[in-house]
């Protein structure tokens, strides 16, 4: 962040008083600029035994296969953005269910909220923000085109839990080390 969005003026990084971490603050107009996680909402949808994957016409990581999910907008809940991002990606509409993973991702600043959810008419296409979209039993998820650590994670969470009949609230950190 260079300039205040209140004021336009240049900003500087500083500890605030009665704060104890760096914000962006503008010395003009004396506002703090806050800058928070993004909270990506994402649905696991299914069609009998089958779950629904997008191949990503976007970047990060176009050309590889995912869940829909996507940021949260203001003014919708969890739920409701992970329909609407079924929707937009694979054009399916879906009932969203129980909450199923939370994944922190700290080093991007980003929380995933995923859903199970079902199809509702067994419909679904490409959405603007996919090149294919595909149902796939178990053994025919390409496990080694997945886009990212938490739809991968997911995914074998999901296909485990199936097979036990219970679908457990996973929270979990996704934490990417770098080698020393």
């Amino acid at each position: 962040m260079k300039f205040c969005s209140a004021c336009g003026h240049a900003v500087v990084q500083k500890v605030p008083a009665g704060d104890n971490r760096l914000r962006f603050v503008c010395e003009s107009c004396e506002t703090i600029h806050y800058q928070n996680p993004k909270i990506i909402c994402g649905c696991l949808p299914t069609w009998q035994d089958k779950v629904l994957l997008c191949k990503r016409g976007i970047e990060p990581r176009y050309g590889f296969w995912t869940l829909p999910a996507g940021f949260m907008e203001n003014g919708e809940t969890t739920q409701e953005g992970a329909a609407r991002e079924t929707w937009e990606e694979a054009a399916a509409k879906v009932e969203v269910g129980d909450l199923y993973c939370i994944f922190n991702i700290p080093q991007i600043s980003q929380v995933y909220v995923m859903y199970r959810g079902e199809i509702v008419d067994g419909n679904f296409g490409v959405g603007e923000e996919s090149i294919e979209a595909g149902l796939f039993a178990e053994e025919a998820i390409p496990w080694d085109e997945l886009a990212f650590p938490s739809i991968k994670r997911t995914l074998r969470y999901y296909f485990s839990d199936r097979k036990l009949g219970k679908f457990p609230v996973r929270v979990e950190d996704l934490i990417h080390r770098t080698p020393d």
